[in-house]
Formats: structure tokens, C-alpha cells, sequence
């Protein structure tokens, strides 16, 4: 094994990305051979992509969050609320397609400010502040719509321009923009000042605050980073899925979370891993197209989602006691 690691290739790629690779490799070939027909090459790969889009800018924003040390399981709800005011002022006052776009990232944005500001300067615990923006979240959402389901412009329609985010002319858009963004979130994180700082706070906050480091603006552009890419992702969930309801998206913030983790990002902060984030959402969701295809329920994902990030938490945690 420490030959291995010390292979030119795969001290370059890293041999936890290596082997979460090969991980999907084998799971989409079990699925493939266990499940058969229930499972179509073709079809699955693009379920899976649909999953990707959206779970993805979930999880490359909470990678900020959890670099820092803190944690946000607000993401969900917040991309539901997104959606559904910006879906309804569009619907309902008539707002252009273009502008209601904007507003959607802006909410999300919104919302990384209010928490951010929230944990690093008037020093709210992470959970305690994610916990109500996901309340928050829920019942502004709820309140705008009058609890009613929101749909965005189907492909057919004037508006429906904007779901060539995700796919033209069969095309998967949605993923290469998906992987671009991946790229400069981890430009940003390894080779900026800013990234280096959140990857500081997350290792030794005190010793960067005694260094003479404004580790609250930093902790701060954290979760302003998260909430921008969370409104990016509700922007992929309703040009894959359409219609949104009030009340929702609590589902997805262990996804999310699961995928950073099982990536190599550390619940503790101070390491994270944008590569291995993306694969770690493909993990997901794969897997998510895997257990539809036998037949369960989403009961049954949340449980299953619920043993990976336990799992996934638990390795990180033996691994730094051994480096301890």
C-alpha cells in the first residue's frame, strides 16, 4: 500500500479520488448486471446527470462551509425557496424569465449572507443558525405562494429557453457547466488568498485570528459562497424537474453533505477536497438511481444516505486519530 501511495500518478490524483472512481465504476456495473433491464445503461447515466446537476453546486457549496469547520443543513430548503419566489413572481407578476433567474441566485446569496454574518460575527453555532434559515427558508417560501406548488416554463413554452442550462438538442450542457464551476471553486479554494484562509480557519481559527487574519470576513465569504452556488442549483433542480413544492428539500442536505465527505472534505475542517466532492455526488447519485431501480422507497434512500454519512464521518474521524 505505501508503494502505492507513493506512485508518481497517484500521489498526482490522489489515491482517494482513484479508488471513489473505482467505486462508482463498480457500482454502476453491479447495478447494471443484478438489475438488468430495470436498469438501462443509457437511461440511468442520464438520470444520473439530472441528479448531478443540482446535488453537485449543493455540494460544492457546503464544501466551503464544512472547510471552516462549521456545517449547514439549510441548503435544501433554501434551493426550494429559491425557486418557488422566484418561479412565482414569474408566474404570477409576470417577472421576465432572465430576471427571475438573477433573483433566484440572489436569494440563495441572501440567505449565505444572513448566515454567514450570523456565525462569524454575532457568533451563532453553525448548526443552531442553519437549523432556523432552514425554517426560515421553509416559511418564506410557504408564505410567498400561498403553500402552492410553483412550475417553471416547460421546453415548449416562450420562457423555456432556459432549460438549455441543462441539455441542448440531447447535449448534457448542464454537466460541463457543472465541471467548469468545479474548476474554479477549487482555483479559488487551493490557489487564492481567500480559499487558503477558509482552509486555515478550519485547521486552527484561533492561531489565524492571532496572526492578525480577519477570520470573520473570511468565515463569512464561506457561507456567502455556499448560498451563491445554492441558487445556482435551484436554477438545475426546476430546468430538470419543473415543479417545486413548499415545505421540501430537507433530503437533500445529507445528500449533499454525504457526497463532500465521502469525498475527503473533513467534518472538523481544515481539508477539503473539490475533486472529491464531484465524485462523491456521482456516488450518490448513482446510487439514488440504483435504489430507485429496486424498487424502494425514498424512506429507504434517507436511510441508506443517512448509514453513508455516518460511515463516511466515521472514517475521517479514524483517519485523523491515526495522523494524531
Amino acid at each position: 500500500m505505501e508503494n502505492l501511495k507513493q506512485n508518481p500518478i497517484v500521489k498526482k490524483l490522489g489515491l482517494n479520488r482513484i479508488l471513489l472512481v473505482c467505486v462508482l465504476i463498480l457500482m454502476f456495473l453491479v447495478f447494471k448486471v443484478v438489475l438488468g433491464n430495470k436498469f438501462p445503461a443509457v437511461d440511468s447515466i442520464r438520470s444520473t446527470l439530472n441528479y448531478v446537476y443540482f446535488l453537485g453546486f449543493l455540494s460544492l457549496g457546503v464544501t466551503f462551509v464544512i472547510a471552516t469547520g462549521g456545517i449547514d443543513f439549510s441548503i435544501g430548503p433554501v434551493m426550494f425557496c429559491c425557486a418557488l419566489v422566484s418561479g412565482y413572481c414569474m408566474t404570477s407578476y409576470k417577472v421576465p424569465c432572465a430576471v427571475a433567474m438573477i433573483l433566484c441566485i440572489l436569494i440563495g446569496l441572501c440567505f449565505g449572507i444572513f448566515n454567514g454574518w450570523m456565525v462569524s460575527y454575532m457568533s451563532v453555532p453553525p448548526f443552531i443558525i442553519s437549523m432556523a434559515s432552514m425554517n426560515i427558508a421553509k416559511g418564506i417560501a410557504s408564505v410567498f405562494t400561498k403553500t402552492q406548488s410553483v412550475s417553471w416554463p416547460a421546453a415548449s413554452e416562450a420562457n423555456g429557453w432556459f432549460r438549455n442550462i441543462v441539455s441542448v438538442n440531447g447535449f448534457p450542457v448542464g454537466i460541463v457547466i457543472f465541471l467548469v464551476m468545479a474548476v474554479i471553486c477549487g482555483i479559488v479554494l487551493y490557489n487564492t488568498k481567500p480559499g487558503r484562509y477558509i482552509l486555515c480557519l478550519g485547521s486552527n481559527k484561533e492561531a489565524v485570528r492571532l496572526s492578525g487574519v480577519n477570520t470573520k470576513k473570511w468565515e463569512m465569504l464561506a457561507y456567502m459562497i455556499c448560498g451563491f452556488l445554492v441558487g445556482i442549483a435551484a436554477l438545475f433542480f426546476v430546468a430538470t424537474y419543473t415543479t417545486v413544492q413548499p415545505g421540501y428539500g430537507d433530503q437533500y442536505n445529507n445528500e449533499a453533505i454525504a457526497g463532500c465527505v465521502m469525498g475527503g472534505t473533513s467534518m472538523v475542517g481544515g481539508l477539503a477536497s473539490i475533486g472529491g466532492t464531484v465524485i462523491g455526488v456521482f456516488i450518490i447519485s448513482l446510487l439514488q438511481q440504483g435504489i430507485m431501480a429496486f424498487g424502494l422507497g425514498k424512506g429507504q434512500q434517507m436511510i441508506i444516505t443517512g448509514i453513508i454519512v455516518i460511515v463516511a464521518v466515521y472514517i475521517d474521524v479514524s483517519a485523523r486519530r491515526r495522523k494524531n
